[in-house]
């Protein structure tokens, strides 16, 4: 938003915003509640969820520094469709939403790049959605790491910069932990992943497609 901006609206922007910092598992916002304002995540990472069923959860999407949060509850339904989490320290912009929407009608540089963001996003959400209905579950998880890699990129050592639980990683590909964990082991012996801890590497990334 500020990139986008007018310069001479950034004044408007610094008196309005307002900064939260969040710990492990805190929530940034939960489903269901009315929506009041929109987040940018400044630094950390958070996963955006929605509820499955009765006790389960989906993992939409990771959120990471620059990504916005909250914006799915844009619309005439005031309410987020979704809950944010985050997965480790969070520090983020929060921009009450009247003064979001004065910004949308203003700014029009910073309204066409949201409005190609929606547009990748829901081409995206609808991959999403097709794979979890019509790929096996192992194309699934390998299809879900390679993205990861792509959004994250990899630390020094050349694990994915993103640290999960098999939990979420089940979350994330709509499926259970035993799964995930039979799956990765499979991987592992094909030589295809390195698995430390929860650190993730992908070694074959070639073999992973063909499970896609």
């Amino acid at each position: 938003m500020c990139r986008q901006s007018l310069k001479e609206w950034k004044q408007a922007i610094d008196a309005n915003r307002k900064m939260f910092y969040f710990k492990k598992g805190e929530m940034l916002c939960y489903e269901g509640d009315e929506v009041n304002g929109i987040f940018f995540v400044y630094s950390g990472t958070v996963k955006v969820h929605k509820k499955w069923g009765t006790d389960k959860e989906l993992i939409v999407r990771f959120a990471k520094k620059g990504d916005i949060v909250g914006h799915r509850g844009l619309g005439t339904t005031t309410t987020f469709p979704i809950s944010a989490t985050a997965l480790g320290p969070v520090s983020a912009c929060y921009i009450d939403l009247q003064f979001f929407l004065t910004t949308l009608k203003i700014n029009q540089d910073f309204l066409f790049q949201l409005m190609i963001f929606f547009a990748d996003e829901l081409k995206e959400s609808e991959s999403r959605m097709r794979n979890l209905a019509h790929m096996p579950v192992k194309g699934r998880i390998a299809q879900a790491l390679i993205n990861l890699k792509e959004k994250f990129g990899c630390d020094k050592n050349g694990y994915i910069d993103i640290t999960l639980s098999r939990q979420d990683m089940a979350s994330y590909t709509g499926t259970t932990y035993e799964t995930v964990f039979r799956i990765l082991t499979e991987f592992i012996e094909d030589n295809a992943i390195e698995v430390s801890g929860r650190n993730i590497m992908l070694k074959d990334i070639r073999k992973l497609l063909s499970f896609v």
